[in-house]
């Protein structure tokens, strides 16, 4: 099955469908990422929050998968904001995943109480001038988050992992990100679960022979955006993958636009301000 590619902004093609790793222990996290990759996913998410970094990097070696075929994330977590500190976090990440580089390095909360962002940011743009990393980003940024990025540093995101399902579509910030030249890329893409049941995604899945997952997953994919949904099961893994097989008419995709109802299931990231350690 042929994996639909998008183009950042910095030239780097990224696979549109990926695969997260959140809450799966660090040692089933190999087994799961090889089970992935063996799937057909070329995208694995990872953060240093997960505490599963090492178990990432071991299944990648695992898989028998060339590492240029594979687009590798992780995320800074919020105690290693600062120039320095972050710096020093992602010197960490490597050493746990045992990469020599990673596709995409991200500042995963803004925490816009601590006023830190902005020295962070220019931590990952000298990580990626030095050649660390390919594309620097970051995760559920505000619009007057990313334009201050943008202001004092020069340098817009090549990506913004937002919280981003049927029932908080996130329309703005989406047109934000498109307007800046940045990838939208959706976390929590099923909402967990919340619009399984809705008989909006019933009926088309009924109708299409699908899973409801399947259906929600599409819907990120017309929309143009990447989607990183996770399993550590390896039929769910398959099933999430088949996304990729099959088309929403505009009916379908106007009918689970009309879900949103602005419910979210995560933090604020203007409120989200916890950097306990690791």
């Amino acid at each position: 099955m042929t994996q639909p590619m998008m183009t950042l902004n910095d030239g780097q093609e990224m696979p549109q469908l990926g695969t997260g790793i959140w809450q799966i222990d660090d040692a089933k996290t190999p087994e799961v990422v090889t089970q992935a990759l063996k799937t057909g996913y070329r995208l694995i998410d990872g953060a240093a929050a997960y505490k599963n970094e090492r178990g990432m990097g071991e299944g990648i070696r695992a898989s028998g998968v060339p590492r240029d075929q594979i687009f590798v994330t992780s995320k800074l977590w919020n105690d290693a904001q600062g120039y320095d500190q972050a710096l020093r976090a992602f010197d960490q990440t490597m050493t746990r995943t045992g990469l020599e580089k990673l596709d995409l390095f991200l500042i995963h909360w803004p925490l816009p109480r601590l006023d830190a962002y902005v020295d962070t940011w220019k931590a990952l743009i000298r990580l990626r001038e030095e050649g660390r990393v390919t594309s620097i980003g970051v995760a559920n940024f505000h619009e007057d988050h990313l334009q201050r990025l943008i202001d004092e540093t020069g340098v817009t995101p090549a990506l913004n992992q937002i919280e981003l399902h049927p029932s908080l579509a996130q329309a703005k910030m989406r047109a934000v990100n498109k307007r800046l030249g940045i990838v939208t890329q959706s976390w929590t893409p099923l909402g967990r679960g919340d619009s399984f049941d809705a008989p909006a995604v019933t009926q088309i899945a009924e109708r299409l022979d699908r899973s409801p997952a399947q259906v929600i997953l599409r819907w990120h994919i017309q929309h143009g955006l990447s989607v990183i949904p996770k399993s550590e099961h390896a039929d769910r893994l398959a099933q999430n993958f088949a996304a990729l097989e099959f088309e929403l008419s505009a009916d379908d995709m106007a009918a689970l636009d009309r879900l949103d109802n602005n419910h979210r299931t995560g933090p604020d990231p203007d409120e989200f301000d916890y950097r306990e350690p690791l």
